[in-house]
């Protein structure tokens, strides 16, 4: 798919397993069960579905999934497949290294988006992308070294503090835009200044919908995370984009979803739910 200056394309990071009650929050399983069969512990299969955005002087990378280098109790309980370091290996796929990305933006700061930002050298965390610029909102920044009782765990200050201590991460302030076809929207109920991205020109929309909308099950709007610091936030931020992505035509990007990469979105009598399905951009 191209927009504007851009060529882009999903990187696969690999697979990954939550609780699917925490995932779908009052949902009750007979629903979500439907499109999201649980295993034997109650855990749902996730993707992390990377954004590659490529122009002429540009490789931007948005998120970069859950890394490798985890124990192997942290690997059990989340049921954790990156084998063969998959971030690296989908770069390969697309004849790029990890040394040819200039940007990464990042959505928010949990392990599972910012895992594979930075890598264990001589005992060391150092950034993954040598030559990259790291961007993220400065309020999620400060949310993600003082996280509450509730969400503390979604945060592994190792993934992301090394990239401040380098001095490449670089802070956003609210909305903005990256340039003429990015625009970095701040959200609030999945966790504090999450970003989702915009990427548009005059004839095309992607919306990269970070964990707003975490997979195609989650589109109607009561379907919301338990893992949400602020859920009502959520509510309100779906009724605010999934209007637009209708009137506007948008193509919506799931970064978890385990069986396709995005879709459009129509409204019906019973609410918002998926029109055109896309097993690739």
């Amino acid at each position: 798919m191209k927009i504007g200056k851009y060529n882009i394309s999903l990187i696969q990071t690999g697979t990954f397993g939550l609780d699917g009650g925490a995932m779908f929050g009052i949902i009750p399983k007979p629903l979500w069960g439907k499109t999201n069969p649980a295993d034997d512990k109650n855990r749902i299969t996730l993707k992390v579905q990377c954004l590659l955005l490529q122009s002429d002087n540009k490789v931007i990378l948005v998120d970069t999934g859950m890394g490798s280098y985890w124990d192997e109790k942290f690997t059990k309980i989340y049921n954790v497949d990156q084998s063969n370091d998959a971030l690296v290996s989908s770069l390969k796929k697309n004849n790029l290294s990890p040394s040819d990305i200039t940007d990464v933006i990042l959505t928010h700061l949990h392990f599972d988006h910012t895992g594979g930002s930075v890598i264990l050298e001589n005992e060391k965390w150092v950034p993954a992308f040598p030559r990259a610029k790291y961007h993220v909102q400065k309020d999620q920044f400060e949310w993600a070294k003082n996280p509450t009782q509730k969400d503390r765990g979604s945060f592994i200050k190792e993934r992301f503090i090394p990239l401040a201590e380098e001095g490449i991460l670089h802070f956003i302030n609210g909305q903005a835009n990256f340039d003429d076809e990015i625009e970095f929207h701040p959200l609030n109920g999945h966790t504090i200044a999450m970003q989702a991205l915009k990427i548009s020109d005059a004839s095309n929309t992607l919306f990269y919908c970070a964990d707003l909308i975490p997979t195609s099950s989650h589109v109607p709007i009561p379907y919301v995370m338990g893992y949400d610091v602020q859920p009502l936030e959520t509510v309100k931020e779906k009724n605010i984009f999934l209007p637009q992505a209708v009137e506007e035509d948008w193509t919506l990007i799931f970064e978890h979803d385990p069986f396709i990469a995005g879709a459009k979105v129509i409204k019906t009598e019973r609410g918002f739910a998926l029109g055109e399905k896309f097993k690739e951009i």
